[in-house]
């Protein structure tokens, strides 16, 4: 589950993430870019914080403010499982302090983000120096740029993979006849992407952002085998243009 815009808030989140954990969905993605969303997160995980697995990220270019970031959402979780530069900024800083927390043991494993296809060939040139463990990107049937050098960079180098923005970049924009969705084996548009992006040996994680009530079951179906093969894959994507 991913925490932008949905997290940005004062209320109460608890319910939501309930009921992602109930189902299996147990990744949370953050940001300090993302307003309020770590603090939100935080308070709806209490009493329950064994129960996932947080994937957090530094975002400013001061190395000051980024040890800032990163001891507020240490109070706030105990751990970051997964802490990333966020978006590539000031990553020679931020990958340093994030390398220094792993060595002491309060991170599992350290990545980098980048939103922006224009930058995934600098992206690949850090993955290539052996200091990532993972990679978030965007990716989808209609945003495929990664297919091109991140996604088979990440498998060669054994480096996790997760992916954002599934649902946007006009994804949904073309209805899905009941026939192809009945075909895939899924009951929605959005669990036909959902599953399309998830069928990629290579994605580890598909992040989907969601405030509303019975969407997590929902999103979590598309998580289920059977996986697309090939030609289903490229039946959504004809479908979806």
């Amino acid at each position: 589950m991913g925490t932008w815009q949905t997290f940005d808030t004062a209320e109460d989140r608890t319910p939501i993430v309930e009921e992602a954990l109930s189902v299996g969905m147990n990744l949370f993605d953050s940001s300090p870019m993302y307003g309020r969303a770590e603090q939100t997160l935080a308070k709806a995980l209490k009493g329950r914080r064994d129960r996932a697995i947080i994937a957090s990220k530094i975002w400013t270019s001061s190395p000051s403010e980024g040890r800032e970031q990163a001891n507020h959402a240490l109070r706030l979780f105990g751990r970051v499982e997964i802490y990333q530069v966020h978006n590539f900024v000031n990553w020679p800083a931020q990958l340093r302090l994030l390398e220094e927390l792993k060595g002491k043991g309060k991170v599992d494993a350290v990545g980098a983000t980048h939103y922006d296809p224009s930058g995934f060939d600098d992206l690949c040139d850090l993955m290539s120096t052996g200091r990532l463990d993972m990679v978030q990107i965007p990716y989808n049937p209609l945003r495929r740029e990664a297919e091109r050098r991140v996604l088979p960079l990440a498998t060669e180098l054994g480096l996790g993979v997760l992916t954002h923005s599934p649902l946007r970049y006009g994804v949904l924009h073309r209805p899905l006849d009941k026939r192809v969705l009945a075909q895939l084996k899924v009951q929605t548009a959005a669990q036909a992407v959902l599953k399309w992006i998830a069928s990629d040996p290579r994605v580890t994680c598909v992040l989907t952002a969601t405030k509303t009530p019975g969407r997590p079951p929902e999103n979590a179906q598309a998580g289920d085998p059977p996986w697309f093969d090939a030609d289903q894959r490229e039946r959504l994507v004809h479908q979806l243009r």
